[in-house]
């Protein structure tokens, strides 16, 4: 195939993305190895969108979500390049709310009856007592954009009022939106890395993480599940998940079971980073199903390839149409 994969000048991980340019030239080098014809561009303006667009590549694959353009203007890849009817990586715009706005992915699986934890949102001074919140002490709060860790700290945990205000306006003040405030669970942590087919068939790699406070795992933290009755849990957990926010290809789905051994949805992240000596999907597919990194971006590429090749002949088959009987016409470009 002939696939471009699409960054920016942005290495500040600040939203969701495959990671700094390194990790994006490690996939470009693991594509090329598949025997497919890879280059790396990064967008900084739009003549350079335009330019992908003339090259017409069968397949772009987004390490981020999107572009700022003249420091305002934001710039969703996924929609840009589903007008041009070029085939992209990942989940469409509209899917991709549920990475940008955790809240609304919480409350979207309650709303299916996919266990998560309980939670709201909250601005500064929004309440004035402890006896006005919705959910009791403790709880974890975080930015409601908590992509790569952004928002937690050693502050998340919170068990009073005078706490909660804190970290609320610190959220605020940093990143200009609202705190997600979550019912806090004591209990085991697990990651999952979902790669999944045009069939709906899914490579499934869970793992356990030890975590230290509040701080990014190690290697040496992620561990193997091992009991099979926790792992079936947590998988079909994550599988619901995955299904009911109608993911596209793959994501990363973090998962919370209780002290009762219930298991709930926490965060889905759908542009996972891939930096090879950080990435949690990199380490959840070693650990749970003793893949290489090649071995994960072929499997991804395969999605891709099969998708790629369907939504050729749609457009075709579009294109035709619309010569004959262009009153029809649903394909023009906005």
């Amino acid at each position: 195939m002939n696939i471009e994969v699409i960054t920016t000048a942005d290495n500040t991980l600040k939203k969701s993305g495959f990671g700094s340019h390194s990790s994006c030239a490690d996939i470009v080098e693991s594509m090329q190895r598949a025997g497919n014809s890879v280059r790396l561009t990064v967008c900084e303006v739009m003549d350079d969108l335009l330019a992908v667009v003339a090259r017409t590549p069968d397949l772009v694959v987004l390490a981020e979500k999107f572009m700022v353009i003249n420091e305002t203007e934001i710039l969703w890849f996924s929609e840009y390049f589903a007008r041009h009817k070029i085939t992209f990586s990942g989940s469409d715009r509209e899917t991709l709310k549920f990475d940008s706005d955790k809240a609304s992915a919480k409350l979207h699986l309650a709303n299916m009856r996919i266990k998560t934890a309980r939670h709201f949102t909250a601005l500064p001074k929004q309440f004035v007592s402890q006896s006005s919140l919705p959910l009791a002490f403790p709880v974890f709060i975080k930015s409601i954009d908590a992509n790569n860790n952004n928002g937690i700290d050693e502050f998340s945990y919170v068990s009073d009022f005078d706490e909660f205000e804190a970290k609320v306006l610190s959220i605020y003040t940093q990143n200009e939106q609202a705190a997600l405030v979550e019912e806090y669970l004591p209990g085991r942590d697990f990651t999952v890395a979902i790669i999944c087919n045009s069939s709906g068939e899914m490579t499934v790699s869970a793992m356990e993480v030890l975590r230290q406070g509040n701080q990014r795992p190690t290697a040496d933290e992620c561990i193997q599940v091992e009991n099979p009755n926790d792992l079936h849990s947590v998988n079909e957990l994550a599988k619901a998940a995955f299904l009911g926010l109608g993911l596209r290809d793959f994501a990363l789905i973090d998962v919370k079971m209780n002290i009762y051994g219930q298991c709930f949805f926490m965060d889905a992240n759908l542009v996972p980073n891939m930096a090879t000596a950080s990435s949690d999907f990199l380490r959840a597919s070693v650990i749970a199903n003793d893949l290489t990194y090649d071995q994960v971006i072929c499997l991804m590429l395969e999605v891709f390839a099969v998708r790629t090749r369907g939504e050729r002949i749609h457009n075709k088959v579009l294109t035709q149409r619309n010569l004959h009987w262009p009153r029809a016409s649903v394909s023009k470009l906005l």
